[in-house]
């Protein structure tokens, strides 16, 4: 069984789409799936469960859109804090902080807070992320720390990403029928075994996950050695 499983959610625009919704709908039913996909998670006994929520990218997207998701954040994290931390979930944020808006910072970090001490899985939010920014800001904090060239290496930077805690992840999840990463943990990801299914993510359930995770255990991970 994976220790780490990453995921791109996507897919709710287009989910909604084909009933004839509103694109923020598709996002409410996404959001609606995390806790059910979560729940499987924990029965497979996963330790750490990553969800691209929200990119850096994503500001630019329809002002009401943008607002909307915004909104969505707040409200799953209302709806759902009690209850994750009640299931021994710990929740941690990936990204930056800076650009949400006040209130929503604040639950963020009463989220992290409330919950740090908890061990059954970790919950890792990506939101407001990208993996070029995560690495910019990364190389920023060498220099700020005053970090000599010598001491510069992978231990050094990787001390210095949004979540160093966190193993990297050894499989990453992408919903919705594209096949990249959009620039979702590359530096983490460099060795991790992908899955691309045609489901949209508010369909992604228990039989996906069977599938992707029998996919998993096909391949042979071999780090680049023989």
């Amino acid at each position: 069984m994976p220790q780490h499983v990453a995921i791109i959610m996507d897919g709710n625009g287009r989910w909604a789409k084909q009933r004839g919704l509103p694109r923020l709908a598709g996002h409410r039913a996404g959001a609606k799936n995390i806790r059910r996909i979560v729940e499987v998670f924990v029965e497979y006994d996963v330790k750490y469960v990553s969800l691209f929520a929200f990119s850096t990218e994503n500001w630019g997207r329809p002002r009401n859109e943008v607002t909307g998701l915004l909104r969505i954040f707040h409200e799953m994290i209302d709806r759902e804090l009690n209850l994750l931390h009640e299931k021994g979930v710990r929740v941690c944020h990936s990204g930056r902080l800076d650009r949400l808006p006040v209130e929503l910072q604040r639950k963020v970090e009463r989220a992290v807070e409330l919950t740090k001490n908890n061990t059954r899985m970790t919950l890792n939010i990506a939101f407001d992320y990208g993996a070029r920014a995560e690495m910019v800001d990364a190389v920023r904090r060498l220099l700020e720390d005053q970090v000599s060239p010598e001491e510069v290496g992978e231990i050094s930077l990787r001390e210095r990403l949004y979540s160093p805690e966190i193993p990297d992840p050894d499989l990453v999840i992408r919903t919705g029928g594209e096949t990249r990463l959009s620039n979702f943990l590359l530096w983490q990801a460099a060795y991790s075994e992908l899955y691309f299914t045609e489901v949209l993510w508010p369909d992604f359930g228990r039989a996906e996950i069977a599938k992707a995770l029998a996919n998993y255990n096909g391949h042979e991970r071999r780090f680049g050695r023989v």
